[in-house]
């Protein structure tokens, strides 16, 4: 499957690289005994794009899963890692782990914990049409709004290549 994989996505070696640091991680946060913390699933679906030239066709649905592991809150902090997978603005699968910290504004504990997180995030990725699908390092502003069971997580993505367009 490797090789199938591979040459698919034009990866190579770094599309494995970052392929086995996602399954490391996952791997770590499901181990409930040695992090006690929460495990959360992460869906990715929706991409807003701001101002695409004219006679684009963007994917607007980037669809795909993950996890993400919120470590115990310091105070109002929120430390956080995640690995995911989805299908990018260009409908090809793309790739990325990392983590961050979000501080917690506690909006109204009684409804079910309702709270925003606004925050950082850092992480490596791999994209097919940008840096021969190698990794790359990055860092994003993250706003979460969400409740005990819930959240949706939202970042920001400026304009990083003159072939790209800034999303939300």
């Amino acid at each position: 499957m490797d090789k199938v994989v591979s040459q698919k996505n034009g990866g190579g070696a770094g599309y494995r690289a970052l392929r086995g640091v996602i399954l490391g991680m996952a791997t770590m946060m499901a181990l409930p005994t040695v992090m006690a913390d929460e495990l959360n699933l992460l869906v990715n679906g929706h991409a807003k794009h701001i101002s695409p030239p004219k006679n684009t066709n963007y994917n607007e649905r980037n669809t795909g899963f993950g996890l993400q592991y919120d470590f115990e809150r310091a105070d109002k902090w929120v430390p956080f890692v995640m690995a995911s997978g989805f299908k990018d603005s260009e409908y090809h699968m793309s790739y990325y782990a990392g983590g961050g910290i979000q501080y917690r504004y506690d909006v109204a504990p009684s409804l079910d914990n309702l709270h925003a997180d606004l925050g950082v995030v850092a992480f490596f990725m791999t994209r097919k049409n940008f840096k021969n699908n190698e990794p790359f390092f990055g860092a994003l502003p993250a706003l979460t709004i969400g409740t005990k069971h819930a959240s949706v997580n939202i970042t920001y993505v400026p304009k990083v290549d003159p072939k790209m367009v800034a999303l939300w």
